[in-house]
Parts: structure tokens; sequence; C-alpha cells
């Protein structure tokens, strides 16, 4: 239905009919009360806090912005049921209103942050420099971009957020974190072990029989869940983003020099020259204070008749570009090392200009910045290219075509899986291998359905359409299609379980003085040892499971823990625990401290916006919130 309304409103026409239709149905719904479209807690709006709505759609995109970034970070893309499963959705929820919170704050208190310091934090932000340090207008764009925000946008964000920063720096100002919780972290952080182990794998089970038809059956029937056959669905999807439009491109050298010609002012290290200047007010009172430092008498004492302290006349090594005074500035950088100029008429009198050290530019070759220019340029032809075929891409949809169709027309190639999970699998356990890094296209199609007209999905700068052509649903398989899955399960059960009643036995046995060694010789193992070692510490062929295992034992006593699963069990005893001393002045400790100053200002933080939500009120539209996070797709 909603592609027959685009192509019928893709017309003049069209356009005007359904422009009449929309404003009718816009009235009833006024006049009725249907949607609450005009005013009040309308089925549009997620939240309210104070007198900030937050609608369905603002929170769509601050979620689905949410989970791509931890996709990318986790190299694949994080479903809706993985989301909810770690409490992500109530996370951003909450991240969502403790920021609506201290935007209504600010507001209450009248705070403001002038053009110039956003701009200013803008600027200084390392994201947004370029190859010579400096901030780079195009890079500051397409960075902005990738994240969906435009320039004005983005600066209205950093507004917000520089007023957030000001609440919360005042509500955590002088805050000091207890000598005696540093020294309960520090020890606990430096702590350290060591321990005595046996590790018992499948050559200590022994011999385990294959399993009777009757058994397998059984445990089949106690098991069947763990073999289910998951939903699978077909999709097709089509990337358009600058980093494969770019890989079209070949950047010649000609194009690049051009650019390299054009940058080359920005792209160097200025020159930089230690430069002292003393203020006259007049010429003649200068030149005769020159006079004297031809003379023989020195530069600093000529500043210091004049009652003018350091800072008053040394300016610092400095660029160019740095000095104010353009007059000063062409002096000092027209003089060699340790001469005084002539008097120099600037804007704030007659002044007299010493250079002291020059540290001299310096300009990278072409060949070095070749490849990084190549780059940036087809880059930037791409982004162009994106946006024209975004805009043929949506008047292909919204003529009716799938996403297959579309592409091929605008010669593009989409891709097709016939069977993917919710996990990115596919039939044959594999990850998908054609779905982009941090592309999630999964969780999206798992929310969607067949012959739905999707919202093109924001990544890398471009966009992906997608369509899901089928769906496979989940069944439970017979035990013929998964036996030898079933046997394989059967078999390390039945290893983990004679591996856990074997480590039992031996722990009891040490427990009453036998020696591990002894034990370990009995049962064709052999004792290995780890000292010094932390509890965040990854030792070679020592289980995680074993270290964790290790500082929840006292010194002196034994246990056992499962590893790899539990095809294989640790038999261990702890031998020394020491604590060493720690150093106040360490990185180490510099960074705990720090840590633990965070935290305690986060709380302060967090209790400060609870006591603001509970001041202003807070209203969430839960059936709204579980539309958006998909908790009421199944």
């Amino acid at each position: 239905m909603l592609r027959g309304m685009r192509k019928a409103s893709s017309n003049w026409l069209g356009k005007t009919i359904m422009a009449v239709v929309m404003g009718v149905l816009i009235v009833s719904f006024g006049i009725w009360g249907i949607a609450d479209i005009f005013r009040g807690f309308g089925q549009s709006t997620l939240a309210k806090i104070g007198r900030t709505e937050i609608s369905a759609e603002q929170f769509r995109q601050i979620y689905t912005d949410r989970l791509q970034q931890l996709g990318r970070q986790f190299g694949r893309p994080l479903s809706s049921e993985q989301a909810r499963a770690f409490g992500l959705d109530r996370q951003v929820l909450q991240q969502t209103l403790a920021e609506a919170a201290l935007d209504e704050e600010a507001r209450r208190m009248g705070l403001g942050t002038s053009d110039a310091e956003v701009l200013r934090a803008i600027y200084n932000d390392p994201n947004f420099k370029g190859l010579n340090g400096q901030f780079d207008q195009q890079r500051f764009l397409s960075m902005i971009r990738n994240f969906g925000y435009s320039e004005a946008r983005y600066i209205a964000e950093q507004r917000r957020v520089g007023l957030r920063r000001q609440i919360a720096g005042t509500i955590s100002a002088g805050l000091e974190p207890p000598k005696s919780m540093v020294d309960a972290l520090t020890r606990f952080q430096n702590e350290q072990r060591a321990m005595e182990y046996v590790k018992l794998d499948a050559a200590q089970a022994g011999t385990i029989d294959p399993p009777s038809p009757e058994a397998l059956a059984a445990y089949f029937e106690d098991h069947k869940v763990q073999f289910r056959a998951p939903e699978f669905r077909k999709i097709s999807f089509v990337a358009i983003t600058p980093d494969e439009i770019g890989k079209w491109d070949t950047v010649s050298d000609e194009d690049a020099k051009k650019l390299y010609d054009q940058r080359r002012g920005q792209l160097g290290t200025p020159e930089k020259r230690e430069v002292s200047q003393i203020v006259f007010p007049n010429a003649d009172e200068a030149q005769a204070a020159r006079s004297r430092i031809t003379s023989g008498t020195s530069f600093d004492d000529v500043a210091k008749e004049r009652n003018l302290n350091l800072a008053d006349v040394d300016l610092g090594l400095i660029t160019k570009s740095a000095i104010l005074d353009p007059a000063i500035a062409d002096a000092a950088f027209s003089l060699p090392s340790g001469e005084v100029s002539q008097p120099v008429q600037g804007r704030f009198g007659v002044a007299l200009v010493k250079v002291g050290k020059i540290e001299a530019g310096s300009m990278p070759t072409y060949e070095s910045l070749a490849p990084e220019i190549k780059k940036q340029i087809a880059t930037e032809r791409a982004r162009a290219k994106v946006a024209e075929l975004r805009d043929k891409m949506e008047d292909e949809r919204g003529g009716g075509a799938s996403v297959i169709e579309a592409a091929q027309k605008l010669g593009l190639t989409p891709v097709t899986i016939d069977a993917l999970d919710r996990s990115g699998r596919l039939q044959s356990g594999q990850p998908a291998p054609n779905i982009p890094r941090g592309l999630d296209v999964v969780s999206q199609a798992f929310t969607s359905d067949v012959g739905v007209d999707n919202e093109p999905i924001q990544f890398n700068g471009g966009y992906v359409w997608y369509d899901v052509l089928g769906i496979t649903p989940s069944r439970e398989r017979n035990l013929d299609e998964v036996r030898d899955q079933v046997e394989a399960k059967w078999r390390e059960d039945q290893i983990s379980t004679k591996l856990r009643a074997k480590a039992t036995d031996m722990v009891k046995k040490l427990e009453s003085g036998a020696k591990l060694a002894e034990e370990a010789t009995s049962v064709g193992a052999k004792v290995e040892t780890a000292a010094n070692f932390r509890r965040d510490a990854s030792l070679a062929g020592v289980p995680a499971a074993a270290v964790t295992a290790a500082f929840r034992t006292p010194k002196d006593g034994v246990g056992q823990t499962p590893a790899a699963g539990g095809s294989e069990w640790v038999v261990f005893r702890v031998t020394d625990v020491t604590v060493p001393p720690g150093d106040p002045a360490s990185n180490e400790m510099k960074q705990l401290k720090e840590t633990v100053q965070r935290a305690l200002s986060d709380e302060q933080v967090a209790q400060y916006v609870t006591k603001i939500e509970s001041d202003i009120g807070v209203t969430v539209n839960q059936a709204a919130f579980a539309q958006v996070t998909g908790a009421n797709s199944n």
C-alpha cells in the first residue's frame, strides 16, 4: 500500500490528490482525537520530562545509532533480542532521559554557552584535525555526516553537551576519593597469587562407550530445545557508501598533486621563533632604547627599567600566525636570531622586537602524503555520488521497485542471502561472509516482514536498502537430522561428568593431606605452576576460570573448576598470596584514583539527575518504547 501511495503521488496530479486526502485525514483525526495529533501525550511521544517531549522516531534514531556503534565495535550486528538481554534498551532510555533532564535544568537556570566557546571546542577536537594537525573542515563535515548529523544539528548538540558538562562539573567539583577506598582497591588490584595445578581432559575421563539407540533417543528428548532449527530469513540488500563507491574511482597523480599544492600552506609544520617585544609611547624613545641595546645594554635590562616583567615582554616560541599584530609579526619573522628590530609602529605603540631561537618549519613530500590525499579525493567524490545514487534509489523504490530491481537498474550489485538466522549465520552454522563489518541489517530484517518497504539504514556515511524476501519459521528437528550433533553433545556431557567426579575425588584427597604430584601421577597428568599473577592476568596455557577460582581460595587451599566448556577440569592448590606495596606516584595509581573519582562523580551526577526527574516529572510511553526496541515483535 505504501509503495502504491508513493507511486500514485509521483506526478503533479497525484501529489495534489494525496495532499487533499491527507489534509482531510489530519483534520478528521484532530476533530475526533484519533492519535492525539495536535496536543498532549500522543502515540508518537515516547517520553516526556518536564516540558521536553522525546518522540518515538527521535528515540528510534538514538537507539539505532547506539546499536550500530556497538555492532561496529563487536565486529558483528547486535540484534534487538541481544540488546534487550544486555539491558541496552533501558540503558539508552535512561541516558536519553538524563540528558533531557540536564537540558531542562540548564534552561531553568538560564545557563548559556557562547558561539565562540562551542566553536573552540569543535576546532580543538583531535578527531577533526587533518594531515597538518589543524582543524579540517572537510574532515569535520565527513565525520558528522557519518553519524547522521548536519552541521547545524551537530553544533546545537555540542552546545547542549557543553551546558550539561557545566552542570555536571559543578555538582562533582571537589570530590576526593576516601583513602580507605583507594587502599582497598589498590590491594584488590595489586594482589598476586601463585598456584600449582593439574589439568584433566578427555584422556583422564577414560573410555566412553557409544550410547545405545535408546539412550541417545532419551538424551535427545531431554535436550530437544538445544537442537531446534532457528528461524531463517531470505534477505537482499545493497550498500551505497563512500567506501564502496570510492573503490571504483582511481585518482590520478595529477589530481592529487593539484590538491597537495593547494594545501601546501596547511600541510607542513610552520616555522616557530622565540619573540620578545618592548612597547614605547613614541618612536624617539624606541630609537634611543635601541641605540643603548646596540651599545651593550641588554634587552632585558631595558625592559626592567620600564618596570616590565617577563610575561609583558616574552611572547614565547610561536608561529607567525599566532602574533595578532601584523607589523610585529612581519618584523619578528624577517630578523635573524639574536637581532633587535628597528622601531616598529604596531597597533599598541612603537615596539622593539627581538628574536631568539628559531625552529625551522618542515614540509612533507608529495610522495609521503599521496596515498592519504588520493583517499581523501576518492572519498569526497564518492560522497557526491552517494547523494546522487541515494536520490535515484529512492525514486526507484518509490516507483515500486524491489531492492534487487532498483540496484540492477542503477548498475549496482545487490547481495542476496537465501537463509540467515538472528545471529547472522547461515544454515551451515558459519557467519554470512558478505555482510559488511558493523552493518546492522540482520536485526533490522528480523523486525521487518516480507513485502514491507523498509527505510534505508545509515551506514559508513551512506545508506543500505534491504528487503525480506522469505521467512522459514523455527521448528523442531527430528533425531535423524541432528544425530551426529546429538551424539557429540552426549559424549561431551559424559566426559564432563566423569571429569567432575574425578576432580571432586582428587580435592577430597588433597584436603586430607595427599600431595598434588602423587594424585597427578595416579591419573596420568602432570603438575604445572603459575606464580605472581594478578586477578586480571591472562596466562598462556592456564584457563581463565582457574585464575578466577584461585582468587576465591585462601592460601594453601585447594579447589577445582571446569574449563573449555566442561571438557576440561582444573584441580589446584594456592601456594602463595602477596600484596606488593603500591607506589603513590606511579601512573597505575594515578589512573586508579582518576577511575575512582570519575565513578564517584558519575554517582553524584546520577543522584542529581534523579532529583531533577523527581521534581519535574517523567512519563514513559511503554507501548511506544516496546515498539521501538522490538519488545512486542514476537
